[in-house]
């Protein structure tokens, strides 16, 4: 049920942005390079959207040959490259966002905020246990930091030392 209401959102706010030139891969990106407070790593936005990197370059290639981002070497670390919003995109997230606005109030529109707040405390009991039972939160903050350091970089932008990924991938 959950997994359904999430991609039928999803669905509905990717019809209403396609006008716009934008498919769901395309949006998803954009608003997370616009919600981060730095730039972000390939990496990083790989992490965040849940795709491997090698799917994520193919999209970001097409991002930049149409101006929605910018890419370029850190300056900490030629290898990894940092992904930034391009003008285009500057110019449409406001649309974005205006746009998930009215769909989130159409769709709760005849929803109470009570029964709102029940659903997310419920969501956030389960996600919690079931975090807890089987490791995954463990297991997420591992993968998640191995994807962010194996470019080199922490969150920062800054370079790990190898060694000390080494380390840290030994203690995971």
């Amino acid at each position: 049920m959950l997994h359904g209401t999430a991609r039928a959102w999803r669905l509905k706010l990717d019809e209403r942005l396609k006008p716009m030139g934008l498919s769901q891969a395309k949006w998803r990106t954009l608003l997370h390079l616009s919600v981060a407070r730095d730039a972000l790593t390939q990496a990083e936005i790989a992490a965040r959207l849940g795709i491997e990197e090698p799917t994520l370059v193919l999209l970001l290639h097409r991002l930049e040959n149409d101006g929605w981002v910018t890419r370029k070497s850190s300056p900490h670390d030629r290898r990894c490259k940092i992904v930034q919003l391009g003008r285009r995109a500057q110019d449409v997230i406001a649309e974005i966002n205006a746009a998930a606005i009215r769909l989130r109030r159409e769709l709760l529109a005849d929803i109470s905020a009570s029964e709102l707040r029940t659903c997310v405390r419920v969501l956030r009991r389960i996600r919690h246990r079931a975090e807890k039972e089987n490791g995954s939160s463990k297991a997420r903050t591992a993968v998640t930091r191995v994807r962010l350091e194996k470019n080199g970089q922490n969150r920062d932008g800054r370079r790990v030392p190898k060694m000390r990924m080494a380390h840290r991938l030994a203690r995971q």
